[in-house]
This record gives structure tokens, sequence and C-alpha cells, in this order.
């Protein structure tokens, strides 16, 4: 209630700082953040990192693929030192010949969460799109600075390429997705794979995307707090991944800061989508300005009155029912014979 009271109380009435009141949230979602509190605070500094592995920590995989018609297989891929890196791989239950596929990465601020996070949501493309999800389980900061989590989600598009026919994948109809900050992964990954001259990729989705660590768009700044991953969140998330002093520093890779890329030309396909009521709003418009500048494809959706991850957090509310669909939609027509 605290949350939403806080939401409340700030609109209409200018922030300080000069900062301009925050749009409103959507009423039905307001409920939402009732559940979030002790489950996803909205201001995470280093010493709730532990709690946060456990509080954000997906539900059995039993208990999310109950009446799912999905095969599931645990493998594992080299990866960024020599090391193995766990990969999860959903199929359609009736599934014949080589099939599209998602790599995705999960959300968690770089610092928590799995490889089963939003697979709830995420099965959909199994089920309804019939393709096959790949969930690696990145190494995440501060125990893996970058580069691990970000090579680790390269090494794993490397290995379903070159592991294609055994995995039952159409290498050429392999999209990339992410959350929050999977999706920061997601876009760097295209990024990379650019650069590499890597293994193809037809689309890139990136959901409510974590894309730069200098903090600097405005969106970043009216969301302390309240919601879901304010500003100190953020920063507790890129200095576990980058160190301290990343903001000023000319040697954060855009593979892992994708806003810093500058060159924005000759990438796949984008879906873009984010809540207006959370901070990572204008960042994922400006990448979406940015790709169109470049000549780009991009498909964008800010969600009025959505706050960060509302799909996972009250996915039955009218607004994260229409984020989902319309998603789904988007990966649909990628995937598409």
């Amino acid at each position: 209630m605290a949350q939403e009271s806080a939401l409340q109380d700030t609109v209409g009435r200018e922030g300080s700082g000069g900062i301009a009141s925050r749009p409103p949230i959507d009423p039905e979602l307001r409920a939402g953040l009732q559940i979030v509190g002790g489950v996803f605070p909205p201001t995470i500094t280093e010493d709730l990192i532990g709690f946060m592995r456990k509080s954000y920590a997906s539900p059995p995989l039993e208990q999310t693929l109950r009446g799912r018609h999905v095969v599931h297989e645990e493998l594992d891929y080299p990866s960024y030192g020599g090391e193995k890196v766990r990969v999860s791989i959903f199929r359609p239950s009736s599934s014949t010949g080589p099939r599209p596929a998602v790599l995705y990465a999960h959300s968690g601020g770089l610092m928590f969460g799995d490889r089963f996070s939003a697979l709830h949501t995420n099965l959909d493309w199994v089920e309804e799109c019939g393709a096959v999800l790949i969930c690696p389980e990145y190494r995440l900061a501060p125990e893996h600075p970058d580069p691990y989590a970000r090579e680790d989600f390269y090494a794993c598009l490397e290995w379903v390429a070159s592991h294609a026919p055994e995995l039952g994948v159409d290498p050429s109809r392999l999209i990339a997705a992410g959350a929050s900050a999977g999706g920061a992964l997601a876009a760097g990954l295209a990024l990379a794979a650019r650069d590499r001259g890597g293994p193809a990729i037809l689309g890139q989705l990136l959901i409510y995307p974590m894309l730069d660590d200098r903090g600097h768009h405005p969106s970043v700044h009216q969301f302390d707090g309240v919601g879901v991953w304010d500003r100190i969140s953020n920063t507790t998330g890129w200095d576990a991944m980058l160190g301290s002093g990343h903001e000023s520093s000319a040697d954060v890779s855009p593979y892992i800061a994708p806003g810093r890329a500058e060159d924005l030309s000759g990438l796949p396909p984008a879906y873009l989508d984010v809540g207006a009521v959370e901070i990572f709003r204008d960042e994922t418009i400006d990448y979406a300005h940015r790709l169109w500048r470049s000549g780009g494809a991009a498909d964008l959706h800010v969600w009025s009155g959505a706050f960060h991850a509302c799909d996972v957090f009250a996915p039955h509310a009218a607004v994260a029912q229409q984020m989902i669909r319309t998603r789904n939609r988007w990966v649909t027509t990628m995937l598409a014979d």
C-alpha cells in the first residue's frame, strides 16, 4: 500500500529537483503493487542481493509445466573461460522437424533471477508459435562481472547454431529475446553477432530492456522508491556488473550496455515494449529512435499506466494481458514459415 500511496501522491505535482510529476499508474495495476512489496522491494541495495536471489527465485519447474503441452530437456554447453553453463530447452510435445527458436535471457538486474523466470508466459511461444524455447543460466554479478553474462549468452547462440540438427532447431529462424537485464543481453547479442560475423538472428525481442548504465535519461530520475526497480536499484545492478565509476568510463562494452552503441545499423528487426511508469521508458524510446535513424526496423510499444514488469507481477490486469498478446503476435509473425 505504501507504494500505491506514493504513486498516487506524486500525480499532479512537481517532484524534487524539478523533475515533473510521475504519470499515473493504471488503476487496475495498483492492486498488483500490493503483492510486490515483500518479494521485490522498490529499492534494491547491495545488501539485498542475497534476499532477492531467494524471493525472486522461480517456482518449481514441475508446477510451471503442469498442464502444458511441452517437453523439457536440460543440457550443458561450453562457455566463457572454458566452463559449462546449464541451459533448459522447451519444445512442443508434438514437434516434428526443425522448429524456429527463441533464445531467452531472464530478468533480475544482472544479479538474480534464473532461467525459469517468466516461463509461465514464455511457454506461449512454444505452445502457440511452435517454437523451441532456449533458456541459459547465464552467470550473475557481482561474483561474475562483465563479460561473463554477455559471453555466456553469445556462447549459447553459437552452440545452438552449431548443434541445430540435434536440437531440432531451424537456425535461420532464431529470435534473441530478453526481459529487463535480459533485454540488455539480447540487444547486446544482436550487436555482437553483427560485429563478429556470428550466427544470424532473425529478430530481437527487447522487453522493458535495461540498456544504458549511465542513467542519464529523465525517466531514470522520475521513479525513486516506488514501483519495481528504481534509480538506486539500477545503480546497484550496473555497479555489480561493471564496478564503480562505470558511468564516466569509455571502456564499457555496448554488448552489455547497448545504449552506448554508436552504430545501430545492420541489426535485425526489433520489438521493444516498456511501461510509461518505469525508469527504462526513455532509454527504450531512445533506442528505438536510433534504430530507425540507422535505417533499421523497430516496433515500439509504450504502455500507458504500466510499471516495470507488470506483466509478471499483475499478469491478469488488462494492460498486462494486452502487452503479452501484442508481444506474442510479433513473435508469431517473425517465426512464421
